[in-house]
């Protein structure tokens, strides 16, 4: 478990500062996204969704548990503004309030997906779902990045949001695990967890083609992201 804390913390800072280190990245976000947001989807077709429901002795209510993660998430999309997908507001005026509700909802949504580290399953050991953990780096490390292009300007007040941005994961994992919630618990929470990547997993795949035409090099990158879920899962 302390190695995937670790992980977790330091994929996220380095997806944050990497700001200050590779020039025009804000303008090439766009294909990361994309295979970021394929592996995410990938892993919760052939990962998540599988064993959520081999799990559940209710799949019919576990549905609706998704369902209701789907719509949990674009009520913190109104709030974060969409930088949990990448989303950059560099070039807008951010409200005090407006930073507030951007780094509540990334914290909100971020304690909730390290809950999915801790659950017990029958394919995989406590704390050894790799697949999963690749996945949350993959999406978080564009979203620290997001987030630091939204807040500069802040100076290290940016630095120290970023920082609580990057224990959010581990706290969520840690307190699922402290708390010791039921398997019924977990299950729900797993379950809104799940509707919830699949929003940010799709919504990257639309954002990414808003003229709705999805280059060669954009359907490779996809597929690329969707065949690393695939070898991750089924080979590690």
């Amino acid at each position: 478990m302390l190695l995937t804390i670790v992980i977790l913390i330091v994929c996220t800072l380095l997806g944050g500062l990497s700001i200050n280190f590779v020039p025009g990245m804000q303008k090439n976000l766009r294909l990361p996204l994309i295979f970021a947001g394929s592996y995410l989807f990938a892993i919760t077709i052939i990962h998540i969704i599988p064993e959520l429901f081999s799990i559940s002795t209710d799949p019919s209510t576990i549905g609706l548990y998704v369902l209701i993660g789907f719509f949990v998430q674009q009520l913190l999309e109104y709030f974060s503004s969409g930088v949990e997908h990448g989303h950059v507001h560099a070039h807008k005026a951010v409200s005090t309030s407006g930073r507030a509700s951007i780094i509540i909802a990334l914290m909100v949504h971020s304690l909730l997906e390290g809950t999915l580290l801790t659950h017990d399953s029958p394919f995989h050991e406590k704390h050894e779902s790799y697949s999963l953990l690749l996945g949350i780096v993959l999406h978080k490390m564009p979203a620290a990045f997001a987030l630091m292009a939204t807040m500069q300007g802040l100076g290290k007040r940016a630095l120290y949001l970023l920082i609580l941005f990057s224990l959010a994961s581990p706290a969520g994992l840690l307190l699922s695990d402290i708390l010791l919630l039921s398997a019924d618990a977990l299950l729900i929470v797993f379950a809104v967890v799940c509707g919830s990547f699949l929003h940010i997993s799709t919504t990257i795949f639309v954002e990414a083609s808003p003229d709705h035409h999805f280059g060669l090099n954009k359907i490779l990158i996809s597929l690329l992201g969707a065949v690393l879920a695939i070898l991750v899962e089924f080979m590690v």
